[in-house]
């Protein structure tokens, strides 16, 4: 029991000394203890299986199919016997057309799944992008919003000429007022 514990309370702890404890939301690149397979790129390998996938749905490759297919047939069964490879109900050629498929499907999918993740970075850019030019347009409302308020509380030609009028007809009547009391003085 006390074993247990130990070994529990060593595995809570960070380790110091020994080698690194991997992340557990990545996979082990290899597992100790066990045989060590060949490693391969996943990158070459994904973009080798869409080269695959994309002529798999091209015309060229169903006429090259047929052609394999009919010089199949052809040689198996217009030539003698003794140059045959695969008798009538052609089981050899159903072998290998299963095989064919049978990495096809893989490979479109693969592909498949590699585009899926294409498009989902593609769509999370394409939002982040939304989000920002959503956040500019915000921005420029609120300060074209600003300007306007500003402008209407800026002077205009026409109100400071309006009120020049109003200024000089208010100081040429002062002018007159005093002109009165000089001359309202004078005679006394």
């Amino acid at each position: 029991m006390r074993a247990r514990e130990g070994a529990r309370d060593r595995r809570s702890e960070p380790s110091t000394g020994g080698p690194a404890r991997s992340r557990l939301d990545q996979p082990r690149t290899t597992r100790p203890g066990l045989i060590t397979l060949p490693t391969y790129d996943p990158e070459a390998f994904g973009k080798l299986s869409e080269r695959i996938a994309r002529f798999l749905g091209t015309g060229r490759f169903i006429v090259w199919m047929t052609v394999v297919v009919v010089v199949w047939v052809g040689w198996n069964t217009v030539l003698p016997d003794q140059v045959h490879f695969d008798d009538y109900p052609f089981i050899f050629l159903t072998l290998m057309l299963s095989l064919q498929a049978s990495y096809a499907a893989p490979l479109i999918l693969l592909a498949q799944n590699r585009q899926d993740d294409r498009d989902r970075v593609n769509m999370e850019q394409d939002r982040a992008r939304s989000d920002r030019n959503i956040a500019d347009t915000e921005y420029l409302t609120r300060e074209v919003a600003a300007l306007r308020q500003g402008l209407g509380e800026v002077a205009t030609r026409a109100f400071i000429a309006s009120e020049l009028g109003t200024v000089r007809s208010e100081l040429q009547s002062l002018l007159k007022e005093i002109d009165e009391r000089r001359q309202g003085s004078e005679m006394l």
